[in-house]
């Protein structure tokens, strides 16, 4: 009774607390306030109209309360924490110390409703509503004073909104008349649409934008002249699109392209270039002013799209420049078009580059932490060079190292340490044997060549030496459409000082055993990419990743290594790897306001080992855990399928893989305040062999899959600091697939009491940027 007693006796307390806290907020922030004033807390707008429907009320009343102005101070949970902070520091004696940041970055100055202006607010919201076609709108404003609080209430009154009759575009005798007629069908303004002033305006936009398409450099939107009737007919308006009187003669112009001059070493602190004779190179049609002999003209030549006699057009012109952009040579792009003197109705088009310093060193050192407790750092040093052969090629020569220390645990002195070398050469072209293919879209195509050595030791355990290298291709189509293809991607891997200590826990786990086996991976790789996630208005985005791995298709055709047979082909006496991998990630964000989302991912891989392999290579199996996988289970110690590991005592290797994976996740994400987002998130998933172990029962896939499926939940904290997301989140499974069937939902067994419970069911998870 009296543990009873004293845990009724905090929770009292804790309301207290809260409740206390209310107060302080809420009612501390008025007393603050300058004689006669009035704290400002917010407007409303109330529409009043039968006809409207409802839905559509709302909607406006909405769009009309985002029109007022000021802004009341920011709440949280109706408390106003950043006022109360900017009170309580007072006015600082100097602007520098704690007072002075709690007050100026930390606080927010209160809203004051002698700042409030009723007669304009209601101007502004009179002015949107007949811009949506509701004509003859009455507003009115009213204020309300409680407590030295101030509301303000806005009435709306529109009329019956007008709708399009019809719609007349320009029908005189100009070139550019007969162009806008022909894209009419694609026109806006449609006729039963309600008039807005807005779809009025993108419409001239779209004329603009495709009399750019068509030679039409000078000409602006400002041009076009929308006449409006809305004298006859019962709430419509006609619609009369027209060229207005006063347009210049350049801008009622179609021009082509003459000359095309290249400056690739402008300088913009200097106002104009200065070049000898001696510096100018003719190449086809391009007059480059190369006075350092930077580039070969063939840069020039792939990247500008206009020719001599082409129509100028807005598509290529921004296309050029976004190429030299992506070519990563220049810091700054400058274009501009000028009236040609030589010929008529031409232009001359002018590129200014400013180049990046040519070498440069980039040093990455970044501490990290994972689920299996260890916990390290990692330098990188990166050598650069952006123009190797004079084509705009990259060079890349790296060297890296890191270790991961645990402290404490089963794994305390069985530390990793890895050092390598990679060294990469990037051509912004494509590079064909013997068939030359040049991109013209908007992102240059791109040919990588990379060699790639890792050393990697585990203390007391082994070492593995890994080479690596690739030859492939890198393309987008557009901003939403990425592809990648390895022709060449080789991977050889040999173990390297295994100790007697590991070879003894190979007796009691063979699996062990593939990890330090000699691997030879070759083939072809493939990936597709498409995301539209950057349309940051869009309700729904969407992202898809497609991976194909092929290794030792054609090798094993060759050698016969594909006919099933009991020996194992070989080349250079290591066994030869053949399987075939596919692997998706399909992500869906849905927006639910300014400052939430819900986001969900489903991962579905495959990979069937067939011909000389028996099983996938351990390197390119799949697992999950970890931070940015099922967060409520360690990196690497789940499944396959309902099989658990009881074999090695050591757990210093939780190092489950399969050849089969599905995983799903979903998260609630939300701003909380400033830089804090909180998350709330599920995720569900296992891997599975495809083919029956028996060293490990229960890991081969069947049709009872779903009762093998683990899923673990819980909440995180992230930090936005702009240039990193500094990510935490605390994780507990919810069911474990390992435990007998009936028994696998640990729902019932949560308790946050119990240290032993948290010790082996909470799971925290420290990382940088967002899990998916």
């Amino acid at each position: 009774m009296k543990l009873k007693h004293k845990n009724m006796r905090n929770r009292y307390t804790e309301y207290f607390v809260v409740l206390s806290l209310f107060f302080v907020f809420g009612c501390s922030n008025t007393k603050y306030l300058p004689e006669g004033e009035l704290l400002y807390t917010g407007g409303s707008v109330k529409v009043k109209d039968s006809v409207i429907k409802k839905k559509d009320r709302k909607a406006l009343e909405k769009e009309l309360e985002g029109l007022l102005r000021p802004k009341p101070n920011k709440q949280l949970l109706g408390l106003r924490p950043k006022l109360w902070f900017y009170n309580i520091a007072g006015q600082p004696k100097k602007e520098k110390g704690f007072r002075y940041w709690l007050r100026t970055k930390v606080g927010e100055e209160p809203v004051l409703f002698s700042k409030v202006d009723l007669d304009y607010n209601a101007s502004v919201l009179r002015n949107f509503a007949e811009n949506k076609g509701y004509f003859k709108t009455r507003v009115s404003a009213d204020s309300t004073v409680r407590n030295k609080r101030a509301t303000a209430e806005y009435i709306v009154v529109p009329k019956k909104r007008y709708i399009i009759k019809s719609v007349t575009f320009p029908d005189d005798s100009l070139p550019m008349s007969r162009i806008i007629g022909r894209s009419s069908r694609r026109s806006l303004l449609k006729v039963g649409n309600p008039y807005d002033l807005d779809v009025i305006k993108a419409e001239r936009e779209r004329i603009d934008a495709r009399l750019k398409e068509r030679g039409y450099y000078y000409f602006n939107p400002d041009y076009i002249l929308a006449k409006v009737d809305s004298s006859k007919g019962d709430h419509e308006v006609k619609i009369r699109l027209v060229i207005k009187d006063d347009v210049p003669p350049k801008a009622l112009t179609s021009y082509k392209i003459d000359k095309i001059f290249v400056y690739p070493n402008f300088s913009i602190s200097k106002d104009s270039v200065k070049y000898k004779s001696e510096d100018i190179v003719q190449y086809k049609d391009f007059t480059i002013i190369d006075t350092a002999r930077t580039f070969e003209p063939r840069v020039f030549d792939r990247t500008i799209l206009f020719k001599k006699g082409d129509l100028y057009n807005r598509k290529d012109h921004n296309l050029t420049l976004n190429r030299f952009v992506n070519l990563g040579t220049f810091s700054f792009v400058k274009n501009e078009f000028k009236i040609s003197d030589s010929l008529p109705k031409t232009l001359d088009s002018y590129y200014y580059l400013t180049l990046l310093p040519k070498k440069f060193i980039r040093v990455e050192v970044l501490g990290k932490t994972n689920s299996a407790s260890y916990t390290g750092s990692e330098i990188n040093v990166n050598w650069n060079n952006r123009n190797l052969f004079r084509g705009a090629e990259l060079l890349t020569v790296s060297v890296f190292g890191g270790a991961d220390f645990q402290l404490s645990g089963a794994n305390n002195g069985k530390n990793i340490y890895r050092l390598g070398t990679e060294t990469s050469l990037t051509w912004p072209r494509f590079i064909v044997p013997f068939f030359p293919i040049q991109g013209s879209s908007e992102y240059i195509p791109r040919t990588k060549a990379a060699l790639r050595y890792e050393y990697q030791n585990r203390t007391q355990l082994y070492a593995l030496n890994s080479f690596k290298a690739s030859f492939g291709y890198l393309w987008k189509e557009n901003i939403r459409k990425e592809h990648q293809l390895n022709l060449l991607d080789v991977t050889y891997v040999s173990p390297n000082h295994v100790t007697q200590e590991y070879l003894d826990d190979i007796q009691k786990d063979e699996a062990l055993g593939r990890i330090i086996e000699k691997q030879l991976i070759f083939g072809p790789t493939y990936s597709y990419t498409y995301t539209n996630t950057m349309q940051k208005r869009k309700k729904n985005t969407f992202y898809f990743n497609g991976e194909l791995d092929l290794a030792g298709n054609i090798t094993g055709l060759l050698s016969g290594a594909n006919a099933k047979k009991n020996d194992t082909k070989e080349i250079f006496d290591v066994p030869f790897s053949q399987y075939a991998k596919i692997k998706t990630d399909f992500r869906h964000y849905l927006k639910l306001s300014k400052e939430s989302e819900l986001a969900s991912r489903v991962i579905v891989g495959l990979g069937l080992p067939y011909g000389n392999s028996t099983i996938l290579p351990t390197s390119k199996q799949f697992v999950v855990g970890g931070t940015n996988s099922i967060r409520a289970f360690r990196a690497r110690s789940l499944g396959p399928g309902s099989y658990l590991n009881t074999i090695t005592t050591n757990n210093y290797l939780p190092d489950q893989s399969g050849d089969f994976k599905l995983e799903f996740s979903t998260e609630y994400r939300a701003k909380l305040f400033s830089i804090v987002r909180g998350a709330a998130f599920v995720d569900a998933g296992n891997i599975w062999l495809v083919n029956a172990d028996p060293n490990k029962p229960g890991a081969e896939f069947s049709k009872d899959f779903m009762k093998e499926i683990a899923v673990g939940a819980g909440v995180g904290l992230r930090f936005d600091v702009s240039f990193f997301i500094l990510r935490t989140d605390l994780a507990l499974p919810l069911r474990k697939p390992y435990l007998p069937e009936g028994e696998r939902w640990v729902i019932k067994d949560i308790d946050f009491g119990s240290g032993a419970w948290r010790k082996d069911n909470l799971i925290l998870n420290i990382a940088i940027g967002y899990p998916f």
